[in-house]
């Protein structure tokens, strides 16, 4: 198997390419903004190149996974669909928990700041003026989409993986329905840079009595879909921009909790690496060196300083992965001076 985080500027974009009974099969999940496919002046990007793969190898996206409705986690895919007539015949499955189900589970009025549109041949679908399809439809009328809500407490098996489904809850989607606006919740966390800070501050202020955890409050990222993927009796953990309560959660219903930690490969951080998605409770029931972040650290001040410090805090033997070169940027002398096991490299690309 080997899973693949693409350049996606701010964003998230995950291939995972493997075999089953030797045939190739795609997970893509997330599509990241809508340059991670192609810029409004033509260039392609990284989500570009792996759809070309797929197809001049004649295999298909055997599972498609929009994880929520933030654009720099779907603005990538949208801009396929709406260049890309074709698209919907390299598709074979997608998960996307659309405002529609949500309203049926709830038997609750739609939020019309839900309706997603396909519209043909514009680079930003957002700002769009012209008429096009809405989203589910299009996932219906291709047979796409079974119109099934993914959410926390399932267990489903599916190209000879399982995927153990940790968020979103009941109490995240019936917000969502309820609360999201369009065009105002795709990004929290709007901090300005911590790098100057250093590893070893963040922790000092942190192991004072009076610190407080704030969790984030965006409607969008809680209601990510995140899980446990098991390939050969091994974990991967992605987390999308899922609240760190609802993980928890969900890993305490498997039975995990501090002394019965979930043994990982690795843990796709939450949201970019938000200092409001990931805290020491979260980190000390997921047993893993490996600390993958998806940022390119243009937007909203992501990656927080502050989150590594408290990876780095909670285990001393962490490597930190970035899929852009951050190394430089983010750590100080200091902090190699402060804390000399700790490793951060450049990778974007793991086999098993």
């Amino acid at each position: 198997m080997k899973i693949k985080f693409l350049k996606a500027f701010n964003g998230d974009a995950i291939w995972i390419s493997f075999l089953e009974n030797d045939i190739p099969r795609n997970i893509l999940i997330d599509g990241g903004i809508g340059d991670t496919f192609k810029t409004t002046k033509g260039k392609p990007g990284e989500l570009f190149e792996v759809i070309e793969f797929i197809k001049n190898n004649e295999q298909s996206i055997d599972l498609l996974v929009l994880t929520h409705f933030d654009d720099d986690h779907i603005g990538g895919i949208l801009r396929w669909l709406n260049k890309d007539k074709e698209a919907s015949n390299l598709i074979k499955k997608v998960w996307f928990n659309s405002g529609k189900e949500i309203a049926d589970k709830f038997k609750s009025d739609e939020n019309p700041d839900l309706d997603i549109e396909i519209v043909d041949g514009t680079d930003d679908f957002y700002t769009s003026p012209k008429q096009g399809i809405k989203f589910e439809n299009y996932l219906r009328n291709n047979n796409l989409w079974e119109g099934e809500i993914i959410e926390q407490g399932q267990e489903l098996t599916l190209l000879g993986l399982k995927f153990k489904i940790l968020s979103p809850n009941d109490n995240k989607l019936e917000n969502l329905l309820e609360l999201y606006q369009k065009q105002e919740d795709y990004f929290t966390s709007g901090s300005k840079c911590d790098f100057k800070t250093t590893l070893k501050d963040f922790i000092e202020t942190e192991s004072q009595p009076d610190f407080k955890f704030k969790e984030d409050y965006s409607v969008a990222n809680g209601s990510s879909i995140a899980f446990i993927l098991e390939y050969e009796n091994k974990n991967f953990l992605f987390l999308a921009d899922a609240h760190p309560s609802v993980i928890i959660e969900g890993l305490t219903k498997l039975g995990y909790n501090k002394d019965n930690p979930l043994n990982a490969e690795f843990m796709k951080v939450s949201h970019h690496g938000s200092s409001h998605n990931t805290n020491m409770e979260l980190l000390e029931i997921v047993k893993t060196d490996k600390y993958i972040i998806s940022s390119n650290a243009t937007k909203h001040g992501l990656p927080n300083k502050r989150t590594i410090a408290r990876i780095i805090n909670n285990n001393a033997n962490t490597v930190i992965h970035f899929n852009y070169d951050l190394t430089d940027r983010v750590f100080l002398e200091e902090d190699w001076n402060d804390f000399l096991i700790f490793k951060a490299k450049v990778t974007n690309e793991f086999t098993y």
